[in-house]
């Protein structure tokens, strides 16, 4: 037997007038894209005021991602995920530093998301969703409805460093989160804990529009207060002829390139924010460019930087960043490894990732024989604008630099910026792919040793 799709009305527990008008003019729109997908809130009234509470913790709260199992929340967390979560219970007793504890990683996940479920938590209202991720790996996320609802105050604590406070209310439109992707998840919805504003998720690839011109369209008739995406959909943004300007841009799941924030600055005049953000744990930090790192959001995380061997680094030291904690509580993460890379240090009295960067390091070969790290190369290419790009080199030690998207950035000048890097005698290809490529492996080296 199939389960009946859920109706509006579950969706959407005491759906206002206001919130019922916005979603039926944002869905009928002449200029609206093909919704493929329906999606809610699913908040009932009794989850309203632990959210207003949550998020008035979250403004107030300091953040101190030390490992510490003398912090109560912290003992707390970690006995109850050994009592309660089936694959922690293997791990024995309460330790005495979380560092003897054994890392996971997103395989450890993949393999059976189950086992990493509480017991003793109630069922009806659980949720899930599939991400790919970087590389392409499936990872089913366990959540609900409470989880979902939180990222708002992490990204009200991120605003709020730019002078931000959100403003939307009954019959605006709050939040679109734009997409580029050959096939994405859309729909249109409310949000509840600011009066039934409207939140839409739109695909700007032309497959999804009747009209190519209905997109400027429809991003002035709704005005959104904050534009969200990543800096594909949000380098697509600046080619949209729009007149409407947000309050804010936040670019969440990969790395955001000075030029193009620059660019995106001087297109909307407005803060562009570069959240790293992951589906795992949700916002953990948000660049400051005036301390030039991430500053970490969350104040129940605990964040480790560790080698190879899952050992914790000293203070500055670059390895893998390793989550415990967080607020989705159908999924405890015990030192949870995420793949990206940085260092963890202290400026002007708050806790920074400082040179975050996305899966394992690769070091490159230069034309004199030297080794490099793909950060230089991140740094040589931090004032062009693009929204994403891969660099490969193969096993001739020659390169493939690719630039995907819309080209925004003059190549000539890439290519003089790699060559200051890479060597002015090396062998460079490059290219432009404008079409979609969801999955991007940022640098790789298929160069022996």
């Amino acid at each position: 037997m199939i389960d009946p799709a859920p109706t509006d009305a579950e969706r959407f527990p005491h759906l206002s007038e206001a919130g019922a008008t916005l979603l039926k003019f944002m869905r009928e729109h002449p200029n609206a894209p093909r919704y493929r997908n329906h999606s809610g809130h699913r908040l009932l009234e009794a989850d309203l005021a632990e959210l207003r509470a949550h998020a008035d913790e979250v403004a107030q709260c300091n953040v101190d991602p030390r490992a510490d199992l003398n912090r109560a929340w912290q003992v707390d967390f970690v006995q109850r995920a050994l009592r309660h979560v089936p694959y922690y219970r293997r791990y024995g007793s309460m330790p005495t530093q979380l560092a003897h504890l054994a890392t996971i990683d997103r395989g450890t996940l993949a393999r059976d998301i189950a086992a990493f479920v509480p017991d003793d938590l109630p069922l009806d209202r659980l949720i899930n969703f599939r991400t790919t991720g970087l590389t392409g790996q499936p990872l089913l996320i366990a959540s609900h409805p409470l989880v979902a609802a939180r990222y708002l105050a992490f990204h009200q604590r991120a605003l709020r460093r730019f002078g931000i406070e959100l403003q939307s209310g009954p019959g605006t439109v709050g939040v679109v989160l734009v997409g580029w992707q050959q096939r994405c998840f859309t729909y249109v919805s409310v949000t509840p804990l600011l009066g039934d504003c409207g939140l839409a998720k739109i695909n700007l690839h032309q497959d999804d529009w009747r009209d190519s011109a209905d997109q400027g369209q429809y991003l002035d008739a709704l005005v959104p207060e904050i534009i969200t995406g990543d800096p594909l959909s949000l380098g697509v943004l600046l080619e949209l002829p729009f007149n409407h300007r947000p309050r804010a841009l936040m670019s969440t799941s990969m790395s955001l390139t000075d030029g193009l924030r620059l660019a995106l600055e001087a297109r909307f005049q407005c803060p562009v924010l570069d959240l790293y953000s992951l589906n795992e744990v949700g916002p953990v930090a948000c660049f400051d460019p005036r301390l030039g790192a991430h500053v970490l959001l969350q104040h129940r995380l605990v964040v480790e930087i560790v080698d190879a061997d899952g050992e914790p680094l000293g203070g500055g030291e670059r390895g893998e960043v390793t989550l415990t904690g967080g607020f989705n509580f159908c999924m405890p993460l015990l030192r949870y490894r995420t793949g990206d890379h940085a260092a963890l240090e202290q400026r002007d009295g708050e806790w920074v990732l400082v040179g975050l960067s996305g899966r394992a390091p690769v070091r490159f070969r230069r034309d004199d024989g030297i080794y490099l790290n793909n950060i230089d190369v991140t740094h040589a290419l931090k004032p062009h604008t693009m929204a994403q790009y891969s660099l490969v080199q193969r096993a001739d030690a020659s390169f493939d630099f690719s630039v995907y998207g819309p080209m925004l950035a003059d190549m000539a000048g890439i290519e003089t910026a790699l060559k200051d890097v890479l060597g002015e005698n090396c062998v460079l290809r490059t290219r432009h792919v404008r079409e979609v490529c969801d999955k991007v492996v940022q640098y790789r080296s298929d160069f022996p040793g």
